[in-house]
């Protein structure tokens, strides 16, 4: 072990919880400043009125798509095939994963580009958009992903460095940028001197010039002395291996991001048939939703880069102690902030708007949906650890469960007269179904075999004695 970084050593050797809460703490900060960056747009634009409102509403589940597609889902397939190279000492690998990666994301933001400039307007009327609010929704729409290669190179860069243990840099540029972003989206919005007031596309320049700046502050690291990974940049050093390593993980794991999105698409769409004012309701108050997606993601990336190093060294116990201490964690933080948020539902929804039939659509979804928030927390943390085992079946599973029982349920609802509340009902269980499906399979083993439920921890720990040789991926 002599030849082991220290940050590779301390992911393999350390006390388990409190090394994911000191990689953990820096990673929830960068990640709560990041998800500040959609409140910081939907607090501005929502002086523009309701039509603004509800039009950022419409776009956000694809932005969040995008967002969790490139950070969470491939950028945890680049984060995992990077820790599990530095584990099994293969070092030459993990600098070349840093050019697959950017060729991986220059490919997606590109199709991202192309998707929503030519399919955005089809798209929005689906989920109910029309009328100005729908003109609000393109208008900011064409500008966000105009750049999304931008969005995809921030967030695979991010990954890369992640990937080698080093949570405290991503947090640093992270920061930076939304401080930064704090004057510069009114501004842009607004308009103040001889800047000319942009309305809603501002606040999508806005957030591009972050994700330039970021991407440009990374990439300069990466080419550091202070950088682990030493990256080279000739193509000539590309292997379809390495795609495959990233990709196995990051197309899976798409999978399991676009059903989430799909969730909250699907319940937009329902709520549209209410009136502009429920998907501004909807839309504001299921932001809080997507807020734990990023504040998990602080500790399931430190997650990824334990498990997947412990894994790629064949400590397959310590690595499933860790996803269960992990998964201890984040229920009890998003389960205090779901009971929080049911609470005192208006103290989040006054912050966007005062229009009283958004605040009692918003209201009622955080009372019937906000409680159950522990059971995303559970799902979300395992999903973000199965990627560092390279095991993602269950977790897409547990994921496309919930997409079903929240898209049928809230069909039948309404069919039978549930209304609102019903569609909400749905999207409660839905959550609780997510949670249960991938607690319930990797407590039963389906990382290291067939799935045998019940199959209690310690006797799942002794089954791994006799798979010490098991490869994972």
């Amino acid at each position: 072990m002599t030849t082991v970084d220290p940050r590779t050593r301390l992911l393999l050797e350390a006390p388990i919880g409190r090394t994911l809460l000191r990689l953990a703490i820096p990673n929830v900060v960068v990640m709560v400043a990041q998800a500040a960056v959609g409140l910081i747009e939907t607090y501005f634009v929502g002086k523009l009125g309701l039509d603004a409102l509800a039009g950022m509403a419409l776009v956000f589940p694809v932005v969040m798509l995008m967002q969790m597609t490139s950070a969470g889902a491939m950028g945890g397939g680049i984060a995992s095939s990077i820790a599990r190279a530095l584990g099994a000492g293969r070092r030459d690998d993990a600098n070349a994963l840093v050019l697959h990666a950017l060729v991986i994301a220059l490919g997606f933001g590109l199709a991202f580009s192309l998707a929503l400039l030519l399919g955005g307007r089809w798209l929005y009327a689906l989920m109910g958009g029309s009328g100005a609010s729908l003109e609000a929704a393109l208008n900011y729409s064409h500008w966000v992903f105009g750049g999304a290669v931008l969005v995809w190179l921030f967030n695979s860069l991010a990954a890369v460095i992640r990937g080698t243990g080093n949570m405290t840099v991503p947090a640093n540029v992270t920061v930076v940028g939304v401080v930064a972003l704090v004057p510069l989206s009114p501004l842009l919005i607004f308009g103040w001197g001889f800047v000319p007031a942009l309305g809603i596309a501002g606040g999508a320049i806005a957030l591009l010039l972050y994700y330039a700046l970021g991407t440009l502050a990374l990439a300069v690291y990466l080419c550091s002395s202070r950088s682990l990974l030493k990256p080279s940049l000739a193509l000539s050093g590309l292997r379809w291996p390495l795609f495959r390593d990233i990709l196995r993980i990051g197309l899976i794991g798409s999978i399991s991001t676009v059903a989430t999105n799909l969730s909250i698409g699907v319940a937009t769409s329902l709520a549209g048939g209410f009136g502009p004012a429920a998907i501004a309701g909807y839309g504001t108050a299921s932001r809080l939703e997507y807020l734990l997606v990023p504040l998990v993601f602080g500790l399931g990336a430190p997650l990824v880069a334990m498990v997947g190093t412990c894994m790629g060294a064949g400590q397959h116990e310590r690595a499933l102690r860790a996803t269960w201490i992990g998964a201890a964690m984040a229920f009890t933080l998003t389960g205090a902030i779901g009971l929080a948020a049911a609470i005192f539902p208006r103290a989040w929804l006054s912050l966007f708007g005062s229009d009283p039939a958004m605040l009692e659509a918003g209201t009622l979804y955080l009372r019937t949906v906000a409680p159950f928030y522990g059971f995303f927390g559970v799902a979300l943390v395992l999903y973000f650890a199965s990627q560092g085992a390279g095991r993602l079946l269950w977790p897409v599973a547990g994921n496309v469960a919930r997409l079903a029982v929240a898209a049928v349920g809230g069909w039948l609802a309404i069919r039978w007269g549930g209304g609102l509340a019903g569609v909400f009902i749905a999207q409660a269980a839905a959550l609780v179904v997510y949670g249960v499906v991938i607690a319930a399979a990797i407590a039963g083993g389906a990382w290291f075999g067939r799935v045998g439920w019940p199959c209690a921890t310690a006797t799942l720990l002794r089954r791994l004695e006799h798979v010490k040789t098991l490869k994972p991926g």
